[in-house]
């Protein structure tokens, strides 16, 4: 069932991201925003990452969501208004409809075009649940529409994508869910700091999945900038930022190069690089200050045998 909406409400993406992106790329240090990995084909490939067997990340939570599940459903409660961030395929947040019987049920997402796909295919097989998507780029700002209940608001963000902000900026978006989540609270997966092996195979796999997936940003950015950007003349490059606790994505120019687009242009020299996304790794002391300064006083925490990742209902 879907949920009426108004106009306002129900907009798309912003049209203009023209300046964001000449800013990230014309810096000294050039930089891609991550939210630009995930257009449609993007957001496929990262589906098939997480089919990967080196990307421990999607396996352990779903093992710790399956393991703990009537812990977490009894921590947060039947009939609530589940509102997923950075939502995908939605299989993550259906994986708890049957359980947590929720009654609305929002998707929130950049790639609206493959959110709305999902979406379909979901209403047929729960016609009670009242559901709506929205593309939004809530790294900026969180705004949840007036239509959505705002009782018993359970805020679901899995898969450790809060580790892709700078630490002020997860804060400040915490901070909102807190606003917004009222007499509800906030599931979230969270990835523990690790071996750095463990964490090379993960972001530099065999397969070279994730490589395809950071180059895509190049033809996302051509498609929004109307830029020249050439794949072939950049590879994948993964760096372990220990004073950060952090993974590093980048492109790393193979060959003296100018991009070009409407009125401007930028040369890369070989060896240069060009940001893509941090994945920040927590501990459960770091992510606990983390939740607490946000404004969450509880915590329920569950973990997985090698304490690789933690999954989260904070209130």
């Amino acid at each position: 069932m879907q949920i009426p909406v108004t106009p306002e409400e129900n907009k798309k993406l912003p049209p203009n991201f023209i300046p964001e992106i000449e800013t990230g790329l014309l810096a000294k240090n050039a930089s891609i925003s991550p939210k630009f990995l995930y257009d449609p084909l993007g957001s496929h490939l990262f589906t098939a990452i997480t089919l990967l067997p080196e990307y421990y990340p999607t396996n352990t939570e779903k093992n710790i969501f399956t393991e703990y599940q009537d812990q977490i459903i009894n921590a947060i409660g039947t009939g609530v208004t589940l509102i997923d961030l950075g939502a995908g395929n939605c299989q993550k947040a259906e994986s708890f409809f049957n359980s947590l019987q929720p009654s609305h049920y929002l998707a929130i997402d950049f790639s609206v075009e493959y959110l709305e796909d999902a979406l379909e295919k979901l209403k047929g097989k729960y016609p009670s649940i009242q559901m709506q998507c929205i593309g939004m780029d809530f790294s900026k700002e969180l705004i949840i529409p007036n239509s959505i209940a705002k009782d018993k608001r359970t805020f679901f963000y899995p898969g450790s994508s809060i580790g892709n902000f700078l630490s002020g900026e997860a804060l400040e978006l915490l901070r909102q869910i807190k606003s917004q989540a009222n007499d509800g609270g906030l599931l979230i997966g969270v990835d523990l700091m690790k071996e750095d092996s463990v964490l090379i195979a993960a972001y530099d796999d065999p397969l070279k999945v994730t490589a395809a997936f950071n180059l895509n940003i190049l033809r996302s950015i051509n498609s929004q900038l109307g830029s020249d950007f050439r794949v072939e003349q950049f590879r994948h490059k993964v760096k372990i930022n220990h004073f950060e606790n952090r993974v590093e994505l980048y492109l790393e120019a193979l060959e003296d190069l100018t991009v070009n687009w409407p009125g401007k242009s930028r040369a890369f020299q070989k060896g240069e690089l060009i940001h893509t996304e941090n994945s920040h790794k927590y501990t459960i002391e770091s992510i606990q200050l983390l939740l607490n300064q946000a404004g969450f006083k509880s915590t329920h925490i569950w973990t997985d045998p090698k304490d690789y990742f933690a999954v989260i209902y904070a209130q």
